[in-house]
C-alpha cells in the first residue's frame, strides 16, 4: 500500500523590527500631547482666559487640568513600560521623559491660573475688594529699560465694576540721595500721574519704562484708588531685586 504524501509545511519569515512597538507607542503619545497643547493654545488665541465670566473660566480650567492629569498618568505608565523592556531605545526613552516634563509644566501653569480665579471667586476673610495682585518686570534690549505689567483684581463681590486710577512710583537713590520718581517720568506712554482702570474681575496694565543714568532702584510702590460707590484703595510695595532676580 502506497503512503499518501503529507502536505508540505510552510514557514513564514517575519522580519523583527527592533523598537517598532516602542516607536508606535511614542508616536501615539506624541499626537496626544500635541493635541492637548494645541487645544490649549487655540483657547489662548481666542482670548485665552479673558472671558466675561470668571466662573466659566474657572470651570474650564478645572476640566483642562483633569484632562492633562489623565494624560500625564498615561504617559508615566508608558514610560515605566518602556524602562522595563529588554531592548530600550535610548532616544525614544528621552523623548518620553521630555513629554513628561512638558505635561508637568503645562499642569503647573494651569493650576496657577486656576488658583488665581479661585482667589477672586472665593477669597479669604482678610483679602477682599480691590487688590494689587502682582507687578512684574522684564528687562528690555537697552540698559535700564524694562517692560512692566500690573495685575489688579476685585476679590469677593464682583457684581459691580471698579474704576479709578493706579499710580506707580520707583524709589531709589542717586549718589546716595533718596529719589522717588513717578512712572510718567520714566515712560513715554504715560502722561498723567495715574493710569485709568475699569474692570469687574481683574485687569492687566502693561507698558515700558526707562531708568535715568546713575539711578539705583530699590522698590516699586503701586497705589490703586477706586472711586464711586465702591470707593477703595489698595497699596503694595515690591522689592526691585526680587522683581529682576538680581
Amino acid at each position: 500500500m502506497s503512503e499518501t504524501p503529507k502536505p508540505s509545511e510552510e514557514y513564514v519569515v517575519i522580519r523583527h523590527r527592533r523598537g517598532y512597538r516602542l516607536r508606535r507607542t511614542l508616536i501615539l503619545l506624541g499626537f496626544t500631547i500635541v493635541a492637548a497643547i494645541s487645544g490649549y493654545m487655540a483657547g489662548m488665541a481666542q482670548g485665552g482666559f479673558r472671558f466675561t465670566s470668571a466662573e466659566e473660566t474657572k470651570d474650564m480650567l478645572v476640566n483642562e487640568v483633569d484632562g492633562l492629569r489623565e494624560q500625564y498618568r498615561s504617559a508615566r505608565q508608558n514610560m515605566i513600560n518602556l524602562e522595563r523592556g529588554r531592548a530600550i531605545d535610548e532616544q525614544a526613552l528621552r523623548d518620553a521623559r521630555n513629554a513628561i516634563v512638558e505635561l508637568e509644566t503645562r499642569i503647573s501653569e494651569l493650576e496657577a491660573d486656576l488658583t488665581f480665579y479661585r482667589n477672586i471667586m472665593a477669597p479669604t476673610e482678610v483679602s477682599k475688594g480691590l487688590q494689587v495682585d502682582s507687578f512684574t518686570l522684564v528687562p528690555g534690549r537697552d540698559d535700564g529699560s524694562y517692560s512692566f505689567k500690573i495685575v489688579l483684581t476685585q476679590v469677593g463681590n464682583n457684581n459691580r465694576y471698579l474704576s479709578g486710577l493706579v499710580a506707580v512710583n520707583v524709589i531709589g537713590h542717586i549718589d546716595g540721595e533718596k529719589q522717588v520718581i513717578a512712572l510718567r517720568d520714566l515712560s513715554e506712554e504715560i502722561d498723567d500721574l495715574g493710569v485709568k482702570f475699569k474692570f469687574r474681575y481683574f485687569q492687566d496694565i502693561e507698558g515700558s519704562l526707562s531708568l535715568p543714568e546713575k539711578f539705583e532702584p530699590l522698590e516699586i510702590q503701586v497705589v490703586a484708588q477706586a472711586g464711586g460707590r465702591k470707593a477703595a484703595q489698595a497699596e503694595s510695595t515690591f522689592d526691585w531685586e526680587q522683581l529682576t532676580g538680581n
